[in-house]
């Protein structure tokens, strides 16, 4: 960790109460940020508040109800003076079950959130930077934005979304010198994937065995791993990055598979041909 990498900078970070959120919140403050936790759940996000002290402010924040997104924003200018990083992280899985049972109004609403709730922090971020004449914003998406089959059809529709409306809304801010960006998280342990996999929100620890039984790499997914992604894109090491989609998922986005041409038959070297001619490296048994 780079100490006081973001010292005397801004952010609002919605969900920022619980999993990818609170690990984002913490290492923000780590490293010198004041932060305002926009957030619905009010006791988790005052509780965090109060542990890390000075620069930080809780804005019970829907991010369905345009005002409130717009309240959150506000506070972070009025108590820190102005704002640097809005992280658009609040969502949830919504709707879930086959297309020809699902309710509209579970469809409405998991648009809402995971969709609606980033225009409305994309707008008045906006807003706020666009006088600066500097910012970043980072919006949360899923593999499930990118491949069909990896989440229900709401989520992965609006999840699809949130990557194209960051890529064309960068296209307009470039010229103020604000950033936008989409972060790709895999499956990560956290209360909501704790519900899907585990015994329930509070059951992280089984969530760790589930998710660590089917990882590709050698261990489960955690908030702090994402962090660490979102904290690159909004810092100064990322100065030149704007338009991009990060994903912080193992490669499951980008690797189908573990190659099938490095075991087996071909875990010593050979070259194949045409008409199924081979060849064999030199030195090999």
């Amino acid at each position: 960790m780079v100490v006081g990498r973001f010292e005397g900078r801004v952010a609002v970070v919605t969900g920022g109460a619980s999993g990818i959120g609170e690990a984002v919140v913490r290492a923000l403050h780590a490293e010198g940020a004041s932060v305002v936790v926009a957030d619905v759940q009010d006791e988790p996000g005052h509780a965090l508040c109060a542990e890390l002290g000075e620069r930080t402010r809780f804005a019970h924040t829907d991010v369905t109800v345009e005002d409130q997104v717009a309240a959150a924003i506000d506070l972070a200018v009025a108590e820190f003076g102005r704002l640097d990083l809005m992280f658009n992280n609040a969502g949830v899985m919504g709707a879930l079950g086959p297309i020809d049972r699902t309710p509209l109004a579970d469809a409405d609403l998991t648009l809402a959130v995971n969709l609606r709730g980033v225009l409305c922090g994309l707008k008045h971020a906006a807003r706020v930077m666009k006088p600066q004449r500097s910012g970043v914003v980072i919006s949360t998406s899923s593999p499930a934005g990118l491949l069909g089959g990896v989440g229900p059809h709401v989520y992965s529709a609006a999840k699809s979304a949130v990557i194209g409306l960051s890529k064309s809304v960068a296209a307009e801010l470039r010229p103020y010198n604000i950033r936008v960006n989409t972060i790709v998280p895999g499956a990560v342990v956290s209360p909501m994937t704790a519900t899907v996999v585990a015994g329930g929100a509070d059951d992280l620890d089984g969530a760790t065995a589930a998710l660590g039984a089917s990882a590709l790499m050698d261990r489960a997914l955690t908030p702090e791993d994402v962090a660490a992604g979102v904290l690159y894109l909004a810092s100064d090491a990322a100065a030149y990055v704007t338009g991009v989609t990060l994903p912080v998922d193992a490669g499951m986005t980008g690797i189908s598979g573990t190659s099938p041409y490095t075991t087996g038959r071909y875990e010593q070297p050979m070259t194949l041909l045409e008409a199924g001619r081979t060849t064999v490296a030199p030195g090999r048994a």
